[in-house]
């Protein structure tokens, strides 16, 4: 099922939470959306699952409007929200047969749904206890699985790996990914390496503003800019700095603390210096030890663009 976004706003007050953002999102794609706190995530999750009113714009389904029939547009969503509300005083499977029975899952049907979740949330073993009585991270996994007790075709997870270890953090990524291949899926999380391992494709949002929509891949190219070198250099250090500095397509050299010899090295803007570096070590007949071009991390696009 497809999402379509169009000219969305939402306002409080004089304030632009979400300003006039559009994008599109296919049928089986995972999609990360990332944002500073306060970029309007959370603001456009809920209106697209029809928990908020839009001030202007519309959220489009398959063609069904969130204005003309939102109803509709719920029964398709599984939503897990960044706070994780649940009923602490109720049993983990009494809770998932509250949440179908709520969702309008068929009676008959209600408890191979609530084994399957069970199973794939890894909840068996927690299975029989009250919700209060569980970690943080095991109440996260019962809100996925009331997300998904209703087999949507959609699943919006506002931070669904809060207070996972690392290795639940895994087995979330597995299950968003194998859930990808059958569903539409947006992930909102402060964790870049897991929106990166995760999704399909990035959209980032800043001050109520769509500021990027591209693959992790793309979004680095784009935000690659200018050359950066790691150069490793046997020679004296202080003879290699000047020298690598006096090079006409180099603009900055900067020592690596902690290791001698080595130096991130910055080309000029539509330039590359390493075949200057190279010739440098042969005339001078120092040993080049390392020369390795450095990929723009998804965290320095996500400052750049949200500065």
């Amino acid at each position: 099922m497809s999402i379509v976004v169009e000219n969305l706003t939402k306002k409080y007050g004089e304030q632009k939470a979400v300003n006039d953002i559009s994008f599109e999102i296919k049928t089986g794609e995972v999609v990360g959306f990332l944002g500073p706190n306060g970029a309007g995530k959370s603001t456009t999750m809920k209106i697209i699952t029809c928990f908020m009113a839009p001030s202007s714009g519309d959220v489009r389904l398959d063609n069904v409007s969130i204005h003309s029939d939102p109803e509709a547009i719920k029964k398709k969503i599984g939503y897990l929200p960044e706070n994780n509300p649940l009923y602490l005083d109720m049993p983990v499977v009494e809770y998932l047969r509250f949440s179908a029975e709520i969702q309008g899952v068929p009676k008959s049907k209600i408890p191979s749904r609530i084994a399957e979740m069970i199973d794939r949330c890894g909840l068996d073993r927690e299975k029989h206890k009250n919700i209060n009585e569980l970690s943080k991270g095991y109440r996260q996994r019962v809100g996925l699985a009331q997300a998904m007790i209703h087999d949507p075709e959609i699943l919006i997870l506002d931070e669904p790996t809060t207070g996972l270890d690392p290795n639940q953090i895994v087995e979330i990524r597995k299950l968003i990914k194998d859930l990808g291949k059958e569903k539409t899926v947006i992930l909102s999380s402060h964790i870049l390496s897991e929106v990166e391992a995760t999704c399909d494709r990035i959209l980032i949002i800043n001050r109520g503003r769509i500021a990027a929509d591209g693959t992790s891949d793309t979004l680095r190219s784009q935000s690659q800019g200018q050359e950066l070198l790691k150069v490793s250099i046997e020679a004296s250090p202080e003879e290699v700095e000047k020298a690598v500095r006096s090079l006409a397509n180099v603009e900055k050299v900067t020592p690596i603390d902690g290791k001698v010899g080595w130096f991130n090295v910055q080309s000029k803007p539509d330039a590359s210096s390493r075949k200057e570096i190279f010739d440098l070590c042969v005339n001078n007949k120092w040993y080049l030890m390392e020369m390795t071009g450095l990929e723009t991390r998804l965290e320095d696009v996500f400052q750049k663009l949200t500065k």
